[in-house]
């Protein structure tokens, strides 16, 4: 599973002004991306504002992304829930075969125990066709997928291949990788802490930044996949204020206004989310500017 050693992207979904999809915007978002040297894409995870969006919708994007894409990267999709049985009714109709991965995020709402957590993850297990990346995003969710679940789902199912943590926690992170199968991918939920965790095994990101930085990002993390972080060490502290700010209202509010500042797409979000604030904007446009990336 090399091909997810690196940088993917958590893609954002362009919206037009009334809220239908902007695939002249998506195709933008999607160009951009690949040639800032990122390893892979990620469609409709939560920075896509898959919540938002219909079945059909879904469908529209997938097969938009894989046609315009044409294999110039991997594809993960992003397909989860908190009903069980529609997110295997969702894996048995999905068209698969331009796609390499599955992400599924940790049923949310209404707080499964772990056993409960585990078995719902037989269940996609066994139902998808594809490799399956978990992801633990208790922030999100309301529950943590807890370092024993993660290992006892990476051991018992050879197509459950790595997992996107999320959870915050260094002591659960440690854990995971020290006790991991060799070949499960451990990949860092958060850009902040990229560079700290590949130190200590991570395969690499999942970004919401990749989308605006694609290519410094992308650079900083192979940097530290070479085992040169004191190099990447610049890199690392110059994204910090970027970082910080796509997160201050909300994502992927805040990166949406940035790839609207990069001419890359507009920033229309659906509710319940909502644009971010003037002052945001601003200072996310001093930080783009501090990186030479707009005048």
């Amino acid at each position: 599973m090399n091909k997810f050693h690196g940088t993917g992207v958590a893609m954002v979904t362009p919206f037009n002004a009334d809220g239908s999809i902007d695939h002249s915007g998506l195709k933008n978002v999607i160009d951009y991306i690949i040639s800032g040297g990122v390893e892979y894409i990620v469609s409709l995870g939560t920075t896509g504002e898959a919540a938002t969006l219909s079945s059909e919708e879904k469908k529209e994007i997938w097969e938009a992304t894989a046609e315009h894409t044409a294999g110039r990267v991997p594809l993960v999709a992003g397909i989860g829930g908190n009903n069980t049985a529609e997110v295997v009714r969702d894996l048995k109709k999905f068209d698969s075969i331009a796609f390499d991965a599955v992400l599924s995020v940790s049923p949310y709402y209404s707080k499964p125990t772990q056993e409960g957590i585990y078995q719902h993850y037989k269940a996609i297990a066994e139902a998808s066709d594809l490799p399956v990346l978990l992801y633990n995003v208790p922030g999100r969710t309301g529950m943590n997928i807890s370092a024993d679940t993660t290992l006892r789902l990476a051991y018992d199912f050879k197509n459950i291949i790595g997992t996107k943590e999320a959870s915050g926690s260094f002591d659960q992170f440690n854990l995971i990788i020290r006790d991991k199968p060799e070949d499960f991918l451990f990949i860092s939920g958060d850009d902040s802490i990229a560079l700290p965790l590949i130190s200590t095994g991570a395969v690499g990101v999942i970004s919401v930044i990749g989308n605006a930085l694609p290519g410094i990002l992308s650079t900083m993390v192979r940097m530290c996949l070479d085992g040169k972080f004191i190099e990447a060490q610049p890199l690392h502290y110059s994204l910090i204020e970027f970082t910080n700010l796509c997160f201050t209202d909300g994502n992927p509010g805040g990166v949406k206004s940035a790839l609207k500042l990069l001419n890359i797409c507009n920033d229309t979000l659906r509710l319940p989310l909502v644009n971010v604030s003037l002052e945001t904007t601003l200072l996310l446009q001093e930080e783009l500017q501090k990186l030479d990336l707009i005048q």
